[in-house]
């Protein structure tokens, strides 16, 4: 009888220890942490690692439908070309936040890594659950679930033309005035013309919201609007106050910055502004104590508005293919000015950073209240000290400052493109029906 008693308590502990492992909601923001540091040392652009959020984040959430029917809704007939997902048959050994997990990162490493970017990190998480009791018929079952899913999942995202648009014709530089061309120190050329042409999920089409055109390039006439912006970027860059600083280097997310010493030349390497979201969602989802259900539908969210909102404004960049500030005063006012932050490589109307932000902080201000104060330390791991916001949406707004002390955005495009970003993750919210 005391045997009985002993065997049934350790088996009863082991039990709980796994679960409380494998179902704590930061492992998932770990997890999502994980496939942030492998799209930063791939060199991915922003909107390509916005991809591969996306649709990890989507595979997580559907395993989680298939575990809770009655308080989550899959997203199959809200999301473009998403017209079904397939299960395996019902098993009660599989363990849904397990197989959530697992599904993350499968599909976060199939839509574009090479296979097995992902593995290390998997089989530590494995191992430490399997230490931890979890038995060899749950964990086979939850990978059973994952991959059907994932399956389901991986083969949706290959058709969203992707693969199309890497061998799609590459963007012509010409020097016009007013028209992009490569900036300094890379040269580097212009990056995904043709994003534009990747399938949305939510938003109907690219072009859904059209901004005003930006002003007209006028650089001789002193009393033009595009002076004005021109001669406001160069006064701000050349008087950044030590706060401005800290506001343009914690929004910099620059992927893969090229530093340059005398004759010496190399590359270091931040998150994009797609991947910083992905922190502050696992930041907020830990700060609300949200349950693990809930942290995956915030990530899944989240990520969908800035997919949707980086196709948006890629089709305004490449619509207008306007300069770089630092184009225009080096040609025309300051051969030697540079601006603050390094410029990247796509035109300059409308801003990336300020879209995807505002569409984002739409979708956490959604999933977690407006007024939500927090305190951001995604940037402690590249040197740069937290900052803190009242809510996501003063977050967003702070962004659209910083792009602009960078030295990177006309203060106008800045403006526009936080109201066109609010407008896609608005839709988004409005047309996604997660929870029940």
């Amino acid at each position: 009888m005391g045997l009985c008693v002993v065997i049934c308590l350790f088996s009863c502990r082991s039990n709980n220890e796994y679960k409380t492992y494998l179902h704590n909601p930061e492992l998932f923001s770990q997890a999502v942490h994980q496939l942030n540091t492998v799209v930063m040392g791939n060199n991915f652009p922003p909107m390509v690692a916005a991809r591969n959020y996306s649709y990890a984040a989507i595979a997580a959430y559907e395993v989680i439908v298939s575990g809770y029917p009655a308080q989550y809704q899959s997203l199959v007939g809200q999301l473009h070309g998403f017209t079904k997902v397939s299960l395996p048959a019902a098993n009660p050994s599989a363990d849904i936040e397990l197989a959530a997990l697992l599904a993350y990162m499968k599909v976060g490493e199939a839509v574009t890594f090479p296979e097995g970017s992902m593995q290390t990190y998997k089989d530590s998480i494995l191992q430490e659950a399997r230490s931890k009791g979890l038995p060899s018929e749950v964990e086979k079952a939850s990978q059973v679930l994952a991959d059907s899913v994932s399956a389901s999942i991986i083969r949706w995202s290959k058709k969203d033309n992707y693969l199309e648009t890497r061998g799609a014709d590459k963007y012509t530089v010409k020097d016009i005035p007013g028209r992009w061309i490569p900036t300094p120190p890379l040269y580097a050329s212009a990056a995904e013309p043709h994003w534009k042409e990747i399938r949305t999920m939510v938003i109907d089409s690219a072009s859904i919201f059209a901004p005003p055109p930006p002003p007209d390039f006028n650089i001789t006439d002193k009393n033009s609007k595009y002076y004005h912006e021109v001669m406001a970027i160069k006064n701000a860059v050349d008087s950044l106050t030590p706060e401005q600083r800290h506001m343009a280097e914690f929004w910099d997310d620059n992927p893969f910055k090229m530093n340059v010493t005398g004759h010496v030349m190399f590359g270091s390497k931040k998150f994009s502004p797609s991947g910083h979201w992905m922190s502050v969602i696992g930041i907020a989802a830990k700060q609300a104590k949200a349950d693990y259900a809930t942290t995956v539908c915030a990530f899944a969210k989240t990520s969908i508005a800035l997919f949707d909102a980086f196709i948006q404004c890629w089709y305004v960049k490449y619509t207008y293919n306007t300069v770089r500030p630092e184009t225009v005063i080096n040609k025309y006012i300051d051969m030697n000015w540079r601006p603050y932050l390094q410029t990247p490589a796509f035109p300059e109307y409308t801003c990336g950073h300020s879209t995807i932000s505002a569409s984002a902080a739409e979708a956490l201000t959604n999933m977690f209240g407006d007024n939500f104060a927090y305190t951001d330390s995604t940037e402690l791991e590249f040197g740069i000290k937290n900052r803190s916001f009242k809510s996501f949406r003063d977050a967003a707004l702070e962004n659209n400052w910083a792009r602009f002390y960078g030295g990177l955005h006309f203060h106008n495009s800045c403006i526009i493109s936080t109201e066109i970003g609010k407008q896609v993750g608005d839709l988004v919210v409005d047309r996604l029906h997660m929870k029940k």
